[in-house]
């Protein structure tokens, strides 16, 4: 046990950066590395033959087998990882797995990601956004958020044809009896996801709804009658043993995990307030058995979960219910949701930012999109949401309110507010964060 302690520890001084850290390699180019070294390929052909029975105990009985571990603990193998969507990913998850698995206990409730720490955030993606879509927002502050999603999709070449892709192949009836190819879509939905940048894909999963038109149209962007339902809902647990004995299902979740896990100890209820990660982590996860959507069409409130419940789990409910409430009831993930349809992102930068700066609208607007009949949508709100020009105005103090406080000027809301959508904050674990001058101001940004 000391042994695996030390695994899951820092790596040694060999081959560290600046920060005492070990600069990771992908696993495929870790791999190349130890077969150039005798010492190592011969220590890595031996732990993968130790690990093949899955008996830790016996494993750890074995001199040969501790020793391999040992080795191995200093080679770039132990600390690899891969991209998702890379050219050899699945074989990077396999060299990553083939080492990882059968270190610990039984199996973990939740398991570290084989994937590279996210870095850009959803400012990154607002600003592609913009810029892609050449949109004017005066134009589109009125309409379904949702449309305008698949409209700007329908303008990038690889977008629609991938989109095009999966909805023909996901909505292809084959018989009475098998209404559609659901292996065939979900290789399509994850080409899609993989493929496409994040500033088109996360407008169409995550745009927000004002009303129930809309809030469909954005529960049925991955054809959930194929990829997502099914005659009956297996049990959550089994459905996480299936997805585990995949390697890219496991990835993903265990991507999922890592990065919408909530905390208290973080503004936002995300792992270092990254929205950008989460969101992406969710998007990692459509195409495969754990597939999840939005269970409704609901306006009002934001509900997420894979197709499966918690009958039938015996003496095991309690951690099928833990499971699903990852999903069903997860703060950081609701909270990313209602930040993107929002335009809006946790400013990260001087703990003092100045209030935001009111810029005079556009009188030229761009030219009017070309209308699609798939992409017709008439049902919409026409309403106009009244916004502030500057903190002055509302008569905010940062001094004296506990409470987050979200200005939007008229050219920077992108989307609408969620009503009766609130930010979930821990107060005892945020506290400190609310005191005077240390207020973080959510600041919208342009979708388009």
């Amino acid at each position: 046990d000391e042994m695996l302690r030390s695994l899951a520890g820092p790596p040694g001084p060999a081959g560290q950066d600046p920060r005492g850290w070990r600069v990771p390699v992908d696993c495929v180019r870790a791999n190349e590395l130890c077969a150039g070294e005798p010492s190592c390929s011969s220590r890595y052909r031996t732990l993968r033959q130790c690990l093949a029975g899955r008996d830790r105990n016996t494993m750890l009985a074995n001199k040969e087998c501790q020793a391999a571990l040992e080795v191995l603990q200093e080679s770039p193998l132990y600390d690899c990882r891969c991209k998702r969507g890379m050219k050899k990913e699945l074989q990077c998850l396999q060299i990553y797995w083939s080492i990882h698995l059968g270190l610990t206990e039984g199996e973990e409730f939740y398991e570290a990601s084989p994937y590279e720490p996210v870095t850009s955030r959803l400012s990154d993606i607002f600003r592609l956004a913009s810029i892609f879509s050449g949109m004017d927002p005066a134009t589109t502050s009125k309409s379904n958020h949702c449309l305008d999603a698949a409209k700007a999709c329908n303008l990038n070449d690889n977008c629609k044809r991938l989109r095009s892709g999966y909805i023909s192949t996901c909505s292809r009836e084959l018989s009475a009896a098998e209404p559609c190819s659901r292996r065939k879509c979900h290789k399509a939905l994850r080409q899609f996801f993989d493929r496409v940048p994040g500033e088109f894909t996360f407008r169409l999963l995550f745009c927000s709804c004002k009303d129930q038109a809309c809030a469909e149209r954005r529960r049925q962007t991955i054809v959930p009658s194929c990829s997502y339902e099914d005659k009956e809902k297996p049990n959550c647990l089994d459905l996480r043993s299936t997805c585990r004995m995949d390697h890219l299902c496991r990835s993903r979740l265990a991507d999922f995990h890592t990065n919408c896990q909530a905390t208290f100890q973080s503004l936002t209820s995300c792992p270092g307030d990254n929205y950008q990660a989460c969101l992406g982590s969710y998007a990692g996860l459509i195409g495969f058995d754990m597939t999840p959507n939005y269970i409704d069409a609901s306006i009002t409130s934001i509900t997420i979960s894979p197709w499966c419940s918690c009958k039938g789990s015996g003496n095991m409910e309690e951690e099928c219910e833990k499971f699903l409430r990852d999903f069903t009831e997860n703060p950081c993930l609701r909270n990313a949701i209602q930040a993107f349809g929002n335009g809006t992102d946790v400013n990260l930068g001087p703990k003092n930012p100045s209030p935001p700066i009111t810029v005079p609208p556009k009188t030229e607007k761009s030219p009017a999109l070309p209308d699609d009949v798939n992409d017709s949508n008439t049902m919409y709100d026409t309403s106009i949401i009244t916004t502030c020009t500057s903190v002055q105005e509302q008569g905010l103090k940062s001094n004296k309110s506990k409470e987050q406080s979200l200005c939007y000027s008229e050219t920077q809301l992108t989307t609408d507010t969620m009503p009766d959508q609130k930010t979930f904050v821990d107060q005892k674990a945020g506290g400190s964060r609310h005191r005077a001058g240390r207020i973080l101001l959510l600041v919208p940004i342009l979708l388009l």
